[in-house]
């Protein structure tokens, strides 16, 4: 990079013999320090450490031993002063092992070896970084420049004396700052200005008169689409040149201000392409294999293929394929994307969108799992559909990406899914015409000619077979009504019977019952093929369709199928990939199992009519048993001691074995979506409370942020049938579990008033997961709305309720909150008390992610009491803890408290590095607490200096507490018009 000085090559003669891990090897970037192999060597005293430090510095020359004293001691040397440096000679080379510290010409050097000097190995990496990046290789290059950047250890030459090393550490410490500039420059380049925020933020602090790191910092805050604060660091670096030196920003700073106003789309994108290097690109391959006997379709194959071939240099090419189901839509959509794979040499995106079924999928959930597949790891995808499409797009941005979205609802759910960018491609496919679709290239999808579908019928029969029965043939494909599906359903039978004649099939399709349907409109147009696939089925086969077809989740796990049929894993295997075979079912992955919407349909149609209404009630009560007893066991593993467990509803089915902690909560959010289902499902008479006890069982669900909203839902859901059926035990149950989701997303008055009747509903069932929850979650409410009073009172009760019921795990959940609220009621030695006795509680009981709350209490109980140091130990165990744990809500709440107690130290731009990290992962509280950490936020910012950007935080922050009602606004208020507060 421009402007990064370059650091002298050193010269260094050839290393000895001596094995590599033998050889002494040197530091400067930091205190000098020597080793000798992994010995560390005392260097004696601060001047042997100077002339140690001279002789580093010399690439390999002789220093004259005028040189050195004037090194030591500048223009007023000691009277001895050469006897001193023949001294400190002396004993350096006492300690160096031999031939390192060389005498000649009277004077010194030292011989260095490759790579033994931090400060040489630092300026070979930049030198590679600067390699990778005029190639474009900006991952490696700021693998590079991280790897230089960590060689430092602290100040450079630290403690060493004399006005030499003082000129050195600062030109070794200006050298460290270009280089994390460079860095930063390709971070923002690589579209990492998110990220890059929180590291600016304290370096601007840190370096207030640094025009590079402002410049770089206001670029990262406007991509990140914080507009008014990059305004507002331009105004705070005006002000603070103007107030230091006298002087206006430089051209370049003055540039970027008018830029941003003008909202210059070029400053949306990184200034370079940055190509991740060839091994580390992510090229998804997720189409699904095209069928070997792909028939007819030659117009729209071709018309579909041109589209493709041309999106170069187009914006984004969009087909829609429309079309009744079991019309072929999916099979020419994979057919064509297969066709076109050529033109799209960054890979293929494809997603089935369930838009035929009653709960399609939702577009944020899709973008996640595209970005995902894209390389986003899971800490970077946001959690609003707004900010996972826009990262979807600048993922795709330079990239030759097709995406096919199959089963598409309507235009809504395809939108947020279109890549939008230039050289990218969309398909999609679904039931209606997307005419609201702006630029989509539609095409309806008919049923076969006459002539294609004999052909397909053909070639998957075979032509012997057909050839001398062509009438019977015919009147196959006619009684199908030409429908594609039909028509391999039907084939497919009848291949796999080598005693059925074609005529076989003729007749049995000739039913005028069954054709009649097939011949409606709708999905009535395949009902009549399901039945001649379902006909052939033997019985334990057709007993399987029946039965899992009841379920109502995306999928199945063969576990959870094997509980729904009551039998063995290998017998039920058996079973589904019999009806997997027979094109019923669909394997969606390894283990596990999913049926089209229309066949799901077709299924439950099939139990109603052949099963018993006992045979359905009881599968899917063996399902919810299987849930309930699995995700039961994952609550164990992960709250050990926790009396949860205890008071939910008995299972006559066991669950899922768990062989570690990992694969348990693994297991837990992959089945996230069935196990919601399976609640929503399970809501009548017989099964609520089992449904409600699913939910307690699984509230990891809620509190990662990820499945949070459906939890809610069937919450919600759960509270309305058991308030319709009278159930105060379910219903005082469901409140109190939908109120803790509430809470956690900042919704406190409606958490309150579920919390309210579900206390008074858990007295009047005697249920003690309920009198000990619902006060403990009033206590937390009633504390973030700074009512301590009342918070204590709830807290209190709470301790009773859990100590009557022997649940030492929900004691030690009150003790925490309560020493919080003492903490804040200023009684802050007896908040440490009750920290410490809730660890001691969780300790005894093994609960790793539970202790963590318990650290975050004593932290900032620790904190109020000025002892910071400990307060930080506890407050970033905690932090690994929770991340650790996949609570990605807690982490950022852990995250602002930790910037708490550095603004208590008085370490701002610290304080303004942790606030930053809080804002871009999130925190338990929503909206509110998001409002908090800007508050926080504005004020480490006022104290360094950053005075505009600090009020556009706080107009943000006033602006979410004003539309909540908030009493926290009036504090924001006075922040920003302190004249009107005074």
């Amino acid at each position: 990079m421009d402007g990064v000085p370059r650091v002298p090559e050193q010269r260094r003669p050839a290393p000895g013999n001596a094995p590599e891990e033998l050889r002494p090897h040197f530091s400067v970037l930091g205190p000098v320090r020597a080793w000798n192999g992994a010995e560390q060597l005392s260097m004696g005293s601060p001047q042997q450490r100077a002339l140690l430090a001279a002789l580093l510095l010399r690439d390999g020359r002789t220093a004259t031993a005028h040189e050195l004293i004037d090194a030591l001691w500048g223009e007023e040397p000691p009277s001895q002063a050469l006897a001193a440096v023949r001294t400190y000679a002396s004993r350096l080379r006492k300690v160096l092992p031999a031939g390192v510290l060389v005498s000649e010409s009277g004077g010194y050097s030292i011989a260095v070896a490759d790579g033994a000097l931090d400060l040489a190995l630092a300026e070979e990496l930049w030198t590679e970084a600067e390699k990778a990046r005029g190639v474009s290789d900006l991952c490696q290059a700021r693998s590079l420049v991280n790897k230089a950047l960590s060689l430092w250890d602290g100040e450079p030459l630290a403690n060493v004396p004399g006005p030499y090393a003082e000129t050195e550490r600062t030109r070794l410490e200006e050298w460290r700052l270009q280089l994390l500039e460079s860095r930063l420059d390709m971070d923002l380049e690589v579209g990492c200005h998110a990220e890059a925020v929180s590291e600016l933020t304290a370096l601007t602090a840190a370096h207030p008169l640094r025009e590079r790191l402002r410049e770089l910092l206001m670029l990262a805050l406007y991509r990140s689409g914080r507009q008014a604060e990059a305004l507002a660091v331009y105004a705070d670096t005006r002000r603070l040149l103007a107030d230091e030196l006298g002087v206006d920003p430089r051209p370049g700073l003055k540039e970027l201000q008018r830029r941003i106003l003008q909202a210059d789309p070029a400053l949306a994108e990184p200034s370079a392409a940055a190509p991740e290097p060839a091994a580390a690109v992510v090229r998804p391959a997720q189409l699904p294999a095209t069928v070997p006997d792909f028939t007819g379709r030659a117009s729209f194959v071709s018309e579909l293929s041109e589209i493709l071939s041309a999106a170069e240099g187009r914006v984004m090419a969009v087909s829609a394929l429309a079309g009744i189901g079991g019309v072929g839509k999916t099979t020419l959509a994979v057919h064509v994307a297969h066709v076109a794979r050529s033109y799209f040499p960054d890979g293929q995106l494809y997603v089935d969108l369930q838009g035929a079924g009653a709960r399609s999928a939702e577009p944020e959930t899709v973008l996640g799992a595209f970005l995902r597949a894209l390389g986003t790891s899971d800490s970077a995808i946001p959690d609003s559909l707004e900010e996972r499409a826009a990262l979807y797009r600048s993922t795709l941005d330079g990239r030759r990406v097709l995406v096919v979205l199959d089963n598409a609802r309507d235009a809504a759910q395809v939108r947020p899914l279109l890549p939008g960018m230039e050289g990218c491609a969309a398909l999609v496919t679904s039931r209606i015409r997307m005419v609201d679709l702006a630029g989509a290239h539609l095409v309806d999808l008919d049923v076969m000619s006459p002539e294609e579908a004999l052909l397909l019928f053909t070639r998957i029969v075979g032509e012997e077979r057909v050839q001398s029965e062509r009438k019977a043939a015919l009147d196959v494909v006619a009684a199908c009504g030409f429908l594609p599906l039909a028509i391999r359903i039907a084939a497919s039978r009848l291949a796999a019977r080598r005693t059925w004649t074609v005529s076989t099939l003729a007749a049995k399709l000739a039913d005028e019952r069954r054709r009649l349907d097939e011949l409606q409109a709708g999905d009535l147009a395949v009902k009549a093929t399901f039945e001649l696939g379902y006909g052939q089925l033997e019985p334990a086969q057709a007993r399987a369709f029946r039965l899992l077809g009841l379920a109502d989740g995306p999928d199945l796990s063969l576990a959870a199928a094997a509980a729904v049929l009551d039998l063995p894993a290998e017998e039920t295997e058996d079973l589904l990939e019999a009806l997997v075979d027979t094109s019923l079912v669909e394997s969606a992955a390894p283990g596990r199992y999913r049926y089209h919407d229309l066949v799901r349909l077709y299924a439950r149609a099939c139990a109603e009519r052949d099963e018993l209404p006992p045979s359905g009630r009881a599968a899917m009560s063996r399902l919810l048993d299987f849930y309930l007893a699995s995700a039961a066991r994952v609550y164990a593993i992960e709250r050990p001691g926790d009396r949860t467990v205890d008071h939910l509803e008995s299972t006559e089915h066991a669950g899922q074995e768990f062989s570690d902690d990992s694969k348990a909560l693994d297991w837990l959010h992959s089945e996230a979506a069935c196990i919601l289902a399976c609640v929503q499902q399970s809501l009548g008479a017989g099964t609520l409370r089992r449904a409600v006890a699913l939910l307690l069982a699984s509230k990891d669900l809620a509190e990662s942020g990820a499945s949070s909203l459906r939890y809610e839902l069937a919450t919600c859901a759960a509270r309305d049938a058991a308030e319709a059926l009278g159930d105060a035990h379910a219903e005082g149950r469901a409140r109190v579990s939908l109120a803790q989701v509430l809470s956690k997303v900042g919704h406190f008055d409606k958490a309150s008033a579920e919390l309210a009747r579900g206390a008074e509903l858990g007295s009047i069932s005697g249920d003690p997961w309920t009198t000990g929850n619902a006060p403990n979650e009033q206590g937390i409410i009633a504390y973030c709305i700074n009512q301590h009073e009342a918070s204590e009172t709830y807290l209190l009760r709470a301790i009773e309720e859990f100590r009557a019921d022997g649940n030492r795990a929900g004691e030690a959940s009150a003790l925490c909150n309560l020493s919080r609220v003492l903490d804040a009621l200023g009684r802050t030695s007896k908040a440490i008390d009750l920290a410490r006795q809730g660890m001691s509680i969780y300790d005894d009981l093994g609960l790793t992610f539970r202790l963590a709350n318990a650290k975050s209490a004593l932290g900032i109980a620790l904190s109020h009491m000025g002892r910071h140091a400990e307060a930080l130990d506890q407050l970033t165990d905690a932090l690994q803890v929770f991340a650790e744990n996949r609570q990605r809500l807690w982490e950022g709440t852990t995250h602002f408290r930790i910037a708490q107690v550095h603004v208590a130290a008085r370490r701002s731009p610290q304080a303004a590095q942790h606030a930053e990290q809080a804002l871009s992962t999130g925190c338990v509280g929503g909206d509110w607490m998001r409002a908090n950490v800007l508050t926080l936020l504005g004020r480490t910012l006022d104290s360094i200096g950053q005075v505009d950007r600090a009020r556009a935080c706080w107009r943000e922050a006033l602006s979410i507490h004003e539309s909540s009602g908030a009493p926290e606004a009036e504090a924001v208020r006075g922040l920003l018009f302190p004249m009107a507060a005074a």
